[in-house]
């Protein structure tokens, strides 16, 4: 119970420290606020807004019809311009896409001569030009098989395709990268957090004034552990009510408990890592430097923005041994899938398992160095 106290009083003074440091406090609130806002609504995986223009050299029904058929919200108005102004305004970034219909091609599609249709497609713009191309052809296909077909009166297509999108019917870019930001934000910040609390002991030098006290090196390591926590889980629980459901308006599909349950347990693993960074750096420019040393594979490595199936099988295999991997693949199918605890166990055992060991190592070397210390 003694020990419990001096954890519980240890983490108190470690809250009161990070409420005066207003560098790390603008940083935790920023990193679950402005920055999910700005990741969801800057970055966009799928075609919106694009500009179209077309060239119409042959100005039938047919060429009409195909002009109008692009539609906001994934493509602009479309722009009628000359032949000879295709080449400018591409190189000057006007238009991404650009349709040119040559003459007498309703004749020709009539007729059966199969005429083609040259799209020009600026590809600087990377997600907007490979998806967007493929909308267009579909886009003109699909105009040029029901115009045939109410003219020979021939069905447009036998076999009709139904595709279903489960859990992102309308796949927002939004609705998956705010909930993302949300737990890279988790795993940046325990490490930068728990980092900084033995740094800045360091620093001031009152790590050899606890060390004096009646305390132990585990005692000392749990109440930054425990405190850092309580900030981050803190921090994504508002993120998620205010931030992602409040102001973004996106659904959550899951149990917002369960997850924290999860972020909970995770926590041990990545303020593990911040206090073992801790232990070998000796200021924070050091700490900024094993941050990224650590953090960039872990976030590359942990399967949120690559699925495991697409590296190297060797390298699949080997990143098994990280908590994030476990940890982004329960949270993905709480948050997004609605999964419970009956599904995510595994994954929560796992997490808590791994995060355990790593855990005892960070304690170790902590212990070691605060004993070489004193």
């Amino acid at each position: 119970m003694r020990s419990l106290a001096n954890i519980l009083w240890l983490g108190t003074k470690e809250l009161r420290s990070f409420l005066r440091d207003y560098v790390l406090l603008v940083l935790v609130a920023y990193s679950f606020s402005l920055a999910i806002i700005a990741q969801s609504q800057s970055s966009s995986q799928e075609v919106h807004n694009a500009s179209v223009a077309v060239v119409d050299e042959d100005h039938s029904e047919l060429s009409r019809r195909i002009a109008y058929a692009f539609l906001p919200p994934y493509f602009q108005k479309p722009q009628y311009i000359a032949e000879r102004d295709i080449v400018p305004l591409m190189n000057g970034g006007r238009f991404t896409f650009v349709v040119d219909i040559p003459p007498h091609f309703e004749r020709d599609v009539v007729g059966g001569r199969e005429p083609g249709v040259q799209l020009d497609v600026d590809a600087t713009a990377m997600v907007q030009a490979g998806l967007g191309a493929d909308y267009a052809q579909e886009i003109i296909t699909t105009e040029v098989q029901n115009f045939v077909s109410r003219t020979d009166g021939s069905p447009s297509n036998p076999v009709t395709i139904n595709v279903r999108i489960a859990y992102n019917p309308n796949a927002d870019t939004p609705q998956f990268s705010s909930v993302m930001g949300i737990i890279d934000s988790i795993t940046m910040l325990a490490i930068i957090l728990a980092g900084a609390a033995v740094v800045r002991e360091r620093e001031h030098g009152t790590m050899d004034h606890l060390l004096v006290m009646p305390l132990t090196p585990f005692e000392i390591a749990m109440s930054k552990i425990w405190a850092n926590s309580l900030v981050i889980l803190t921090a994504a629980a508002l993120s998620l009510y205010f931030v992602v459901r409040g102001f973004l308006h996106i659904p959550v599909a899951g149990s917002i408990p369960l997850f924290l349950g999860g972020v909970a347990i995770y926590l041990f693993f990545a303020t593990a890592i911040g206090v073992f960074l801790g232990t070998i750096a000796r200021s924070m420019p050091q700490l900024g430097l094993l941050f990224l040393l650590v953090y960039m594979p872990l976030s590359m490595l942990s399967g949120g923005h690559t699925p495991l199936e697409s590296m190297p099988p060797w390298l699949s295999t080997v990143v098994l041994v990280s908590p994030t991997v476990h940890f982004i693949a329960l949270a993905q199918a709480i948050l997004f899938r609605g999964a419970g605890l009956s599904i995510v166990w595994p994954q929560l055992a796992t997490v808590a398992l791994i995060g355990g060991l790593f855990l005892a190592l960070s304690l170790w070397r902590f212990r070691s160095v605060t004993a070489t210390s004193s």
